[in-house]
């Protein structure tokens, strides 16, 4: 199964504080660990709110909120998307990272095709194959 795992920001993430050369070691460590365990298919880090915008959709045009958000503990300071066995494996993953005590992460199965059941019919199926493809030929 695949999972997201989401890393909430903080309010020195927001800030645009960096992490400290001890923090980017100890993360690259844990990061090494996951690839080589081969549970790692992607993460980053992600940019204050303040360098981002939404874009909110209503019955008319779609509306551009450029950043900073104010409710920190809603936004994401980045991610990592995990191949696992399991949610218990996702967390015992995460247990193990190097995150400072009030730091929260939030682990998320991700849809698969199955999920849809017969609303991702076989048209679907393969043009879902195709984007995937093209997709990772575009990394």
């Amino acid at each position: 199964m695949r999972v997201m795992v989401l890393v909430k920001a903080t309010e020195e993430s927001e800030a645009g504080a960096m992490p400290s050369q001890e923090l980017l070691s100890a993360m690259g460590d844990f990061n090494e660990q996951l690839v080589k365990a081969g549970v790692m298919l992607a993460g980053e880090g992600l940019h204050p709110s303040s360098k981002g915008a939404r874009v909110e959709f209503s019955a008319g045009e779609p509306k551009v909120i450029d950043g900073p958000f104010a409710e920190t503990k809603e936004l994401i300071g980045g991610y990592w998307l995990w191949q696992v066995k399991s949610l218990d494996e996702a967390l015992e993953w995460v247990r193990r990272a190097p995150f400072a005590p009030g730091d929260v992460i939030e682990v998320r199965p991700v849809f698969e095709a199955d999920d849809f059941g017969e609303a991702f019919t076989p048209e679907l199926r393969e043009q879902e194959e195709r984007l995937r493809k093209q997709a990772e030929a575009n990394q």
